[in-house]
């Protein structure tokens, strides 16, 4: 599977929110253009493009409020690894 790279997904985030520049290392609910329906507007066309990969929700599991579009990226580079293996 050919994941986006981390630079991809900043531009699809800021597509899909309107924002105008993301920084990927900063935690997501701080992003003050981005909200949970972004979110999910970006993983229903992450699933579209990328079925093969079973992403879900769990991508930005938040409990301490630090998940950042890097660390996000990183789940789904070990969800491409899981599904290649």
């Amino acid at each position: 599977m050919n994941m986006p790279a981390l630079e991809d997904l900043v531009g699809q985030l800021e597509s899909v929110s309107g924002a105008q520049q993301i920084n990927p290392e900063v935690p997501l609910m701080q992003i003050p253009d981005v909200d949970s329906m972004d979110l999910m507007e970006w993983l229903y066309s992450f699933q579209n493009e990328f079925p093969e990969a079973k992403a879900d929700a769990s991508l930005f599991e938040n409990e301490d409020g630090k998940t950042t579009l890097k660390l996000v990226h990183e789940r789904l580079m070990a969800l491409d690894t899981a599904v290649s293996a």
